[in-house]
């Protein structure tokens, strides 16, 4: 079978690049951050109100993601994806075209919002279906473009901001996007059913899936609640990290504007090795040690963030390090976990479910932060639950993860 004019087992590896580049600009909300502030400027709003557009859009695709993942089969890859882009890129440039927040909130959090959850799982299926015996790190090395994005796009809006004003830059990336989106999806395409490469088997790691496990059947399992509930948590600190990174820096630390902009494309680069490392880790052992770790890492950070204040540099900069790696880690954990523990076959709609968990995550942490900030007046105090949630998710991970592995259901792991 021929991809991309060579064997299908060797052009396969082109889709993990070409996905990865499509999940680097739906990405570009983890950039939120350097437009708050001048957002915040031209609309004259507060903390709370300048996440909202962020938080909608984050809902928005967490609730699309499942649905698409029903039509996938049906209308194809090719089709979705370029729906999906022609709409993230119209809602970015619509976003541009107004000076009022509550279009700015439709316009970015739910006309772009409902673009990023159409797109966003079509890659990941297209690179699981096509690495039935690589699924960990094939996954893992596709969505590393979501968490990296930011080292590109941060810097980038931060310039074009400078240059342009903030409105026009919404305008220039909308633009840009759907155009690379378009471009890409024209070559994406998934392989005949039950495909197999030559050499290798469908599971690398040693760890079998539970067979015949659909999309409803999966509620029926302990293990979905706990990889939702873990998940949930996950993404409440990690999304809240992302939404605060760029004003705490200049609030609490004391950093300027484009410093702490710098300092997002840093993190951008944890983001992305939490992807790789834990696509490797919880393919190779298991999604509880997975969730474990990755939990420890939230505790430690958000006690060094209690201690931060000005000057603390290096504190901030090794505890959001620690929360980016940490959340780009749960954007690897949950959709190898349900490679892992449900059936193949049927990926994008159980991946779909488990991701409303994302949604969960997105509403309570991001509208938490920007409430605290606006009540306290500092970030300072949002690090109190998210020490209590992680540790409430190791004891998640421990007792309900563990439940996934019984005889009866899952092959042992290695």
């Amino acid at each position: 079978m021929q991809l991309f004019g060579m064997p299908a087992e060797k052009g396969r590896w082109l889709l993990i690049p070409l996905g990865a580049t499509i999940l680097l600009c739906l990405g570009t909300v983890y950039s939120w951050s350097i437009f708050r502030k001048p957002l915040e400027k031209l609309l004259s709003i507060n903390a709370t109100e300048s996440l909202l557009p962020f938080t909608i859009l984050l809902i928005m695709f967490a609730v699309l993601m499942p649905i698409t993942g029903f039509y996938i089969n049906r209308f194809g890859a090719r089709l979705i994806t370029t729906v999906g882009g022609v709409i993230m890129g119209l809602g970015y440039i619509l976003s541009g075209l107004n000076s009022n927040f509550q279009i700015l909130t439709f316009t970015y959090g739910v006309i772009a919002g409902i673009g990023v959850g159409i797109v966003y799982g079509v890659p990941l299926t297209v690179v699981a279906k096509w690495f039935p015996d690589k699924k960990g790190i094939a996954v893992g090395l596709t969505v590393i473009g979501f968490g990296l994005s930011p080292l590109i796009t941060a810097p980038l809006a931060k310039s074009l901001i400078d240059s342009y004003g903030v409105q026009q830059t919404f305008v220039i990336l909308g633009i840009a996007f759907t155009a690379i989106i378009v471009a890409i999806a024209t070559v994406l395409k998934t392989p005949p059913q039950d495909w197999q490469p030559t050499a290798g088997n469908s599971h690398g790691s040693g760890q079998s899936n539970i067979s015949g496990t659909t999309s409803g059947q999966i509620l029926q399992t302990p293990a979905f609640y706990g990889l939702w509930l873990c998940y949930t948590i996950g993404t409440f600190s990690g999304l809240a990290a992302i939404g605060i990174s760029s004003p705490l820096a200049q609030e609490i630390i004391k950093l300027d504007a484009t410093t702490a902009a710098s300092t997002v494309s840093l993190f951008a680069i944890f983001n992305a090795l939490g992807r790789l490392f834990f696509g490797w880790f919880t393919d190779r052992f298991s999604p509880k040690l997975g969730a474990i770790v990755s939990f420890t890492l939230v505790l430690i950070a958000s006690l060094m963030m209690l201690r931060a204040g000005q000057g603390s540099v290096a504190t901030y900069l090794v505890a959001f390090s620690l929360f980016y790696f940490s959340f780009g880690g749960w954007l690897a954990i949950a959709p190898t976990t349900t490679l892992i523990l449900f059936s193949t076959a049927d990926y994008a709609k159980n991946y779909g479910i488990v991701f409303t968990a994302y949604g969960a995550g997105a509403l309570g942490g991001t509208l938490l932060a920007g409430r605290i900030r606006d009540i306290f007046g500092s970030y300072t105090i949002f690090f109190y639950p998210t020490t209590a949630l992680a540790i409430l998710g190791i004891v998640l991970a421990v007792f309900m993860l563990k439940r996934s592995f019984s005889a009866s259901t899952v092959s042992q792991v290695n």
